[in-house]
């Protein structure tokens, strides 16, 4: 299917410089552009590669002002980026959407399956569980007892959902991911680690998505809470009873310890690692690798362990990496010191 620069510029609000007629059927990144591509410039550092790109359509920036000859025709927006994602949410709506029941899926006899569901062999329904209209579950999906699934939902293979949970409308859940194990609870004895009955469930709200291999374990009691329109990256861990507020990002790796409240619209880079028993507040951005002992109040920008502000922090790197050659200098003193004391001394 191809659409042209009018086309496009007509759905994304945009303006054309050059030939409004041009087409394209794919998509490329800027320095890999093709004939037949529409590719994006939104970071200054891939600036160079407009000048190069054989790339049909490029969007760019408003402000984007060219120093040399650009051979594709451009499509001006206010953020290329979102204009970007508007168009491949286009195109990935206009894929044909798989419906029915495979024969070799198992669905218990108890279940409830809305309409248009797709579920693929393999896949297993637990009784009493609910799957809403317009999902699809893919191959190796298991769905426990008493679990409901909303409407318009993904399910990738050997994704697993424990009994009694709960997910919301539009959640997409990639390969291998687990919601609902049990959370990490243990009474020590003299015999060793008697296991904490973990009674709870998990809740995802709609729209969050879950990355590859994603662990939401369920609560001890009560529920484990992940709010609407949370984004978690592959390998992440959230622990029992936490609650992620609405809109957080959570990179690859990052870690949440059990019984911690996250506030809404926070960013964690990857391997954060959270303790257990505190409270992020709204609008937290942590840096990569930071490691966050105690709660934190709303709208900061921290990084490192403990997190501190960025400027503080970076400021303290460059003046760790100078350490050795401070201590020497130190010790070089200290030498003169003493030797000055013992020829006032004498």
């Amino acid at each position: 299917m191809e659409f042209s620069a009018k086309q496009i510029a007509a759905y994304i609000q945009g303006e054309i410089v050059g030939d409004e007629n041009a087409t394209v059927h794919t998509f490329a990144k800027i320095e890999e552009g093709m004939p037949g591509a529409i590719s994006f410039l939104s970071n200054p550092k891939y600036t160079p590669y407009i000048y190069e790109s054989k790339a049909s359509i490029i969007l760019v920036n408003k402000d984007f002002v060219p120093e040399h000859e650009v051979k594709a025709t451009l499509i001006k927006v206010d953020n290329a980026y979102d204009s970007l994602a508007k168009l491949l949410t286009l195109y990935e709506q206009s894929k044909p959407k798989l419906t029915g029941i495979d024969s070799l899926a198992y669905i218990a006899p108890t279940a409830k399956i809305g309409k248009n569901v797709y579920i693929a062999p393999f896949a297993y329904v637990g009784d009493h569980a609910e799957v809403g209209d317009n999902t699809s579950i893919h191959p190796h999906v298991t769905i426990s007892a008493g679990t409901k699934i909303g409407n318009d939902c993904i399910l990738y293979p050997n994704v697993t959902v424990y009994h009694d949970c709960r997910i919301g409308n539009r959640c997409i859940l990639h390969a291998g991911c687990v919601i609902g194990a049990d959370g990490f609870g243990f009474a020590p004895t003299p015999e060793g680690y008697e296991k904490i009955p973990q009674i709870g469930i998990t809740i995802l709200e709609d729209d969050v998505e879950v990355g590859a291999n994603t662990c939401v374990d369920r609560a001890t009691m009560g529920a484990t809470i992940v709010h609407r329109g949370v984004k978690l990256d592959n390998l992440v861990q959230v622990a029992h009873n936490d609650e992620i507020g609405s809109h957080t990002v959570m990179a690859a790796q990052v870690g949440v310890a059990g019984s911690t409240k996250v506030g809404e619209w926070c960013m964690f880079g990857g391997q954060v690692g959270i303790a257990g028993h505190i409270h992020i507040g709204d609008r937290v951005v942590f840096g990569a690798q930071s490691g966050v002992p105690s709660s934190t109040k709303s709208d900061q920008r921290l990084i490192g362990t403990p997190p501190m502000e960025e400027k503080p922090y970076f400021k303290s790197q460059a003046i760790f990496r100078k350490l050795p050659d401070m201590y020497f200098e130190l010790n070089a003193l200290r030498k003169e010191l003493n030797e000055l004391k013992k020829q006032l001394n004498k």
